[in-house]
Order: C-alpha cells, then sequence, then structure tokens
C-alpha cells in the first residue's frame, strides 16, 4: 500500500507566498538595477538632442555630402495631416489614445505568441515606446534596452501631450533613402508638402517604417504594404467604404524631385552611405554611432579635382557618342525588342503593379500607342551607360568613380540611388582580360619577345569537344607575345593558356589580384567570358603598376565623432598581396605600353602623350567595350554599354579603342596638366619597346580587337 502525505494547507500556503515573494523581491531588485543607469535625465526628456549632421569630405577636403536627419524643417502637429496620424495609429498602436504609454495587454498577448512560437515573432512596443527608442536608445535587443524604455515611456507621457508625442515621432521616425521625419520623406518619394498628401500616400510612408528599403524602393511590395494598412484604417473606422475603395485604386505616383542635389561624385557618395549603413560593410567603424544623427566626419579618398576631370571627360565623349549611336540605331528592324522592352518598362508602373491579369493588358495596350510613353522607353534603353573608375596604384585609394552616363544622371534626378556602373555591374571584359593569361604564362617562363604561333587554332577538350576560337593573325606565323598582345590576337591567347599555362593558374592569379567574381577554369577563360566588375578589374590591373603588389581598393581614411575624436583609422593600403614576381610586372607595363603605342588603344594619344599602358576589350556584337590602363601612378578603368544587353553598338565604332579608351585619354590629359595635382611622375620604371609608335592615323583609327569569339567560341 503507497504511504499516504499528511499535507498542511497553511505550511504550504506560507511556503507558496515566500517563494512570491521572493520572486517579486527579486523582479523589483532586477528592474531598479537596470534603472539605475542608462535613463535619459530630466532635462533630456523636456529637450531632447537636436540631430546633427554627418559631413562627408574628400581627401582634398572638399565637402561631398550630408547625412542628416536635419535636412527637415520640423513639422508641427497641426501640419501633419489627419490621414497620416489615422494610419499611424491603425498601424502601430491602436490603443494609443488609451495607454500611458505602455500597453499591458498587448504586451501580454505578444509575449504568448512569442513563447508558443518559441521565437520572437511579434513586438509590443506603442508608438510612445517607439520614440523613447528613436530619442533616447539603440536597437540592440535586450531586457535591459525593454525596461528602460518602457519607464522612459512613462516618463514620455507625464512630459507631453499626446498630440506632441505624435508631432516627435512623425518627425524622428525612418522613412528610408536617408529621410527622417514626415516633411522629408513626403519630399523624398512625392514631391509635396505633407499636408497636400492623398490619403494613400499617408498609408504608403506608415507603411515604410516596417522596413524602409525594401518598402520604399519594390513598388509592388510598397502598394502592398499600403493597401494593408488602408484595410487596417478601414477595420478602425477613420475611412469609409467608399474611401478605401478610391484609395486601393490610386496609382502610386512617385514622381522625380524638382531639386536634388547630387555633388560631384552621388555614387561614390552612396557608396559611403551603403557600407557604413545598419548592413553595410564597416557599419561596426561606427562603434554605435548613428550615421544620420551624431554629427560624424567621414573623410574619404576622392579627390575632388579628380572627380572632376572625370565627370568631365566623361560628358565630353559620351555627348559626341550618344549622337554617333543614335545616327546608325533603328527600331524598324528591331520591333520584337521594342516590344519585349515597351513591357518591361510597363511592369514597371504602378498602376501596372496594382491591376489585375486583364486590365494589365489593356494598359499595355494604351501604352503602345501612347507615344510620349514609347518615345520615354527608347530613349531609356539606347542611353549610352558608362563605369569609371580611378585608383592610386600604391594605397588602393579610390580617387575618383563616375557611375552613370550625365545623361541619364540628368534624365533622372533619384539617379544617385540606381546602379553603380562601376561597382555593381558585372559585364565580359573581353580582350581586356588577356593580360592575366599573359602574366601567367610569363610566370612559366615565357618573355614578352617569345614567338608563339598566330595562325588558326583547335584542341580537343577533355569531354571530347573542338575548341576553335576564331581571331588569329591574317598572315600565321610565330609571333612576339608583345604583338600578339598590341594587336589582341585570339589565337595566341588561346595557346598561351592552354601549352604555356592553364586555366586553373589563371583563376589562382586572378584571386591573388583580388578578383572575387566567379570564374569558369576552361580555355575560353583567356577570351574574357567570365564577368567582372570596373572597380574589380582596375584594381588587378593596378598590381601591374605596383610591382605586382595587390592593394584592396579603400573608400574611407577616417571618421571622427562630432568632438573629433578618432573613431576608424584606415590602413593604406589595407591590405597588401605579392600577386606577382616586380619582373613579371614590369614585362606587362612594357607590352600594354605597346597596346597605347601603335596597339588597339592608340585613340588615347589624341588627347594624352604621356606615359600610359593598358588593355581594350570589346564583347562579341559589340555590347561592352572596356578599357583598363595605367599610368606610374593611376590606374583607369572605364567600362562602356548599355543596361540592356540587347541593345549594343552598330559597328566598329563600338571597340573598346574607339568607345571606352578616349575617356581614359581626356581623362590623364586633364590629370597631369594640373599643377597642384600630386602625380608628377613622367615615365615607368620600365621602357616601351623601340618598335611602339604610334600615327595620326592609328590615333584616329585604332586596330580593331578580335572579337568574333570573345564569347561564342566554336565547338564542333
Amino acid at each position: 500500500m503507497a504511504p499516504r502525505w499528511n499535507i498542511d494547507p497553511l505550511r504550504t500556503t506560507k511556503i507558496t507566498l515566500w517563494v512570491l515573494g521572493i520572486g517579486i523581491a527579486a523582479v523589483i531588485l532586477l528592474v531598479a538595477v537596470i534603472l539605475s543607469e542608462g535613463l535619459p535625465t530630466l532635462d533630456q526628456l523636456e529637450d531632447p538632442r537636436q540631430d546633427l549632421a554627418t559631413q562627408v569630405y574628400s581627401s582634398d577636403g572638399v565637402l561631398l555630402e550630408h547625412f542628416a536627419t536635419t535636412r527637415r524643417t520640423y513639422t508641427p502637429y497641426d501640419s501633419i495631416p489627419q490621414s497620416f496620424v489615422h494610419a499611424l495609429i491603425a498601424t502601430e498602436d491602436r490603443e494609443f489614445y488609451h495607454h500611458w504609454g505602455v500597453h499591458a495587454v498587448r504586451i501580454a498577448k505578444a509575449a504568448m505568441k512569442n513563447v508558443l512560437s518559441l521565437r520572437t515573432k511579434e513586438g509590443a512596443s506603442t508608438i510612445t515606446q517607439q520614440l523613447a527608442r528613436n530619442l533616447y536608445f539603440s536597437r540592440e535587443q535586450t531586457l535591459a534596452r525593454k525596461v528602460r524604455e518602457a519607464w522612459t515611456a512613462f516618463q514620455i507621457e507625464r512630459t507631453y501631450t499626446k498630440n506632441e508625442i505624435l508631432e516627435m515621432y512623425s518627425n524622428t521616425v525612418y522613412y528610408g533613402r536617408g529621410a527622417y521625419g514626415i516633411r522629408v520623406a513626403s519630399q523624398v518619394y512625392f514631391n509635396k508638402e505633407p499636408m497636400k498628401l492623398t490619403i494613400a500616400e499617408s498609408a504608403y510612408l506608415v507603411g515604410l517604417f516596417k522596413a524602409p528599403e525594401k518598402f520604399g524602393q519594390d513598388d509592388s511590395a510598397g502598394i502592398s504594404r499600403r493597401n494593408l494598412i488602408l484595410g487596417m484604417m478601414h477595420d478602425e473606422g477613420y475611412i469609409n467604404d467608399d474611401v478605401l475603395a478610391r484609395s486601393l485604386a490610386e496609382p502610386l505616383s512617385k514622381p522625380a524631385l524638382a531639386e536634388v542635389r547630387r555633388g560631384i561624385a552621388p555614387h561614390f557618395v552612396e557608396t559611403i552611405r551603403q557600407l557604413l549603413g545598419r548592413d553595410g560593410d564597416l557599419a561596426d567603424k561606427l562603434k554605435g554611432h548613428d550615421l544620420y544623427r551624431d554629427g560624424l566626419v567621414i573623410y574619404t579618398t576622392l579627390d575632388s579635382r579628380v572627380q572632376q576631370y572625370a565627370n568631365e571627360a566623361v560628358r565630353e565623349h559620351l555627348d559626341q557618342y550618344q549622337r554617333t549611336f543614335e545616327s546608325s540605331w533603328t527600331w524598324k528592324s528591331r520591333q520584337e525588342l521594342l516590344g519585349v522592352v515597351m513591357r518591361k518598362a510597363a511592369s514597371k508602373r504602378s498602376d501596372y503593379i496594382a491591376a489585375s491579369a486583364s486590365e494589365r493588358e489593356e494598359i499595355l495596350r494604351q501604352l503602345k500607342g501612347n507615344r510620349s510613353f514609347i518615345d520615354s522607353v527608347k530613349r531609356d534603353v539606347t542611353t549610352i551607360q558608362t563605369g569609371v573608375v580611378v585608383l592610386d596604384v600604391r594605397t588602393g585609394a579610390i580617387l575618383g568613380m563616375v557611375g552613370a552616363s550625365p545623361l541619364s544622371m540628368k534624365m533622372n534626378t533619384a539617379s544617385r540611388y540606381s546602379l553603380n556602373h562601376a561597382s555593381q555591374i558585372r559585364r565580359q571584359p573581353g580582350s581586356s582580360f588577356k593580360p592575366f593569361v599573359y602574366a601567367s604564362a610569363l610566370q612559366h617562363g615565357l618573355t614578352p619577345d617569345s614567338r608563339i604561333e598566330s595562325g588558326p587554332f583547335s584542341k580537343t577538350l577533355a569531354d571530347g569537344t573542338l575548341w576553335a576560337p576564331r581571331g588569329s593573325s591574317k598572315t600565321g606565323g610565330p609571333m612576339p607575345l608583345r604583338t600578339a598582345l598590341k594587336f589582341s590576337t585570339n589565337s595566341v591567347a588561346a595557346r598561351l593558356i592552354t601549352e604555356h599555362t592553364t586555366p586553373s593558374d589563371v583563376v589562382t592569379l586572378c584571386r591573388d589580384l583580388g578578383i572575387t567574381s566567379p570564374l569558369v577554369a576552361v580555355p575560353a577563360l583567356c577570351l574574357g567570358t567570365s564577368e567582372l566588375s570596373p572597380l574589380e578589374i582596375t584594381s588587378a590591373y593596378a598590381a601591374f603598376g605596383n610591382d605586382g603588389v595587390y592593394v584592396t581598393p579603400t573608400y574611407i581614411t577616417r571618421i571622427e565623432d562630432r568632438m573629433g575624436n578618432v573613431l576608424y583609422q584606415a590602413r593604406m593600403p589595407a591590405q597588401a598581396i605579392d600577386a606577382l614576381p616586380d619582373s613579371v610586372a614590369a614585362q606587362m607595363l612594357s607590352m600594354m605600353q605597346g597596346v597605347v603605342d601603335g596597339g588597339t588603344a592608340s585613340s588615347i594619344r589624341r588627347f594624352y602623350k604621356g606615359p600610359a599602358a593598358g588593355k581594350t576589350g570589346t564583347t562579341n556584337d559589340f555590347a561592352d567595350a572596356w578599357f583598363v590602363g595605367l599610368t606610374p601612378e593611376l590606374a583607369c578603368g572605364v567600362w562602356v554599354g548599355f543596361d540592356d544587353r540587347r541593345i549594343q553598338f552598330t559597328g566598329d565604332y563600338g571597340q573598346g579603342g574607339r568607345a571606352a579608351a578616349p575617356v581614359f585619354g581626356r581623362l590623364m590629359q586633364r590629370v597631369y596638366a594640373d599643377q597642384g595635382l600630386p602625380w608628377r611622375r613622367t615615365s615607368f620604371t620600365v621602357a616601351r619597346d623601340s618598335t611602339d609608335t604610334v600615327s595620326v592615323d592609328l590615333m584616329r583609327n585604332p586596330p580593331s580587337d578580335q572579337i568574333l569569339d570573345e564569347v561564342q567560341d566554336t565547338i564542333r
């Protein structure tokens, strides 16, 4: 028989009360400890701090940009539309007018859901708690921060009226694109004052809070989020059925800003912002400071004079080249392509995104009859794009960066946020990849004067297919390496990668030179079939001018807080790798000088007479034009092409030596003519070959790259 336990109810009750008492005391003690530090003072509560803009400077002391919350004029409550207030309350805090900063029931519900899901699935912060976090705390997910936030919310409710809390919240919350505050957001997204916002536009702005960059850039997601909030406003009785229907049907109209201060280096500055943003690679360098609010000072590697010269060189060249292209391009034989690009353009419109399948076809039919729409699509896709980057070969400092063509910047005033064609695109480099193959062959014992057969070439690959790249010399016979590189002879490059080095060795060298893009270790690699970015290939070339040492490209030299304390000091160069023997680097410089003097880049000599070396590149059907070049101190990469790869140059004027190399020539002519700049070296350490000469005719009509099989090798 099991033993019976005699349980004293009174004793059990006492023990329970003791345990509860100890637990409550422990909680009170913990809260007291947490609240003993890290809270805003009374003065801070009554007078929240004024945000200070972060300043971004060039290396020569020119202010490039502000990152700021203070691009705003503070918007009082009576200038904030009620539709925005209603959207805010319906979405973020339906009980806003019925609590004192913290909503206990909401916290309990959220805690239960989080426990049941075994993860943080739902938050419970009120508008006042969010304001406390925005004003005084970081976003760290800790119990201490939550307790301090809740206590501060109580104090804010004691200090301010509900309308004042809504006013402060609307003026401090982040809306994306560096915009803090409703007035800046209204101007950034809709080019209007807050009181002129429609109900749908107010809902859209509130919808940005959850994920500003996502909903601000993806119109489809932004509209879906807006519509969800409109439904919440309807549920709360803020709008009726008719208003809901009209607002749901309202197209998302985000016109370009009338005035946007781009500065001289918008894409470079935007890269800085992204690197230091919440998820950026250098975010930890801020040591907890807010990029937009703490008055930091960022010193960059960019030289404003080099940047200005790069802008001028690109503008001069592309103004002429855009006209050349337009005089030879016609849509008459490309109607199918026009239909495809029109559909793509239509699919990005807010009315098309919000429409049903049948409505979309009708919208597309109407647009096809809209001459203004058709012309704008044609203009957009046929605008020549470019990416240019200039580096110091010794330090890796990025001295200049052009991320888009001046025409596209003019047509799109928000284009500072657009694709950066210097660092964010990857395109096949064509023959501009060949120097890596040649350098690998030199490492295996060849010299610039080694003679390689230049006639037609074919090789049976391991899988049994026959690789026969076109592009050999007309006469055939042995050809010195320097001559083959000078005239970009494909068959010599093919023989080098299959007979004197290997695809794997070339890939290894490229990795040592900082190239991180995927590279397929096959013989066709020698013809530039793997895609690279202009910044990537330019920094790799820089090693040829730096005795074979690769250095990592650098944007930022120093970051200081508002008091001048150094938060981050870059080491220059940031990283150095002995990628090549200095003798091989010197041999490559010697050979690449011939490309400029009598070879495929002879057009440079129309503008710049100083020491230069480099290599052109042209891909199949003139889709991409490249020149990557060096002076004794600088490396500069130029890509010219189109965003839509189906739009291509229509003839030899699309060669790298004609479409890209002149930008290098125009730029270096300006840089080396400026006596105030520090780059003064007048020669390479290695002399050019005596046979490297250039005539006036070659300057105007340089030899062409062999491009027949840059992409499409003959496989039998």
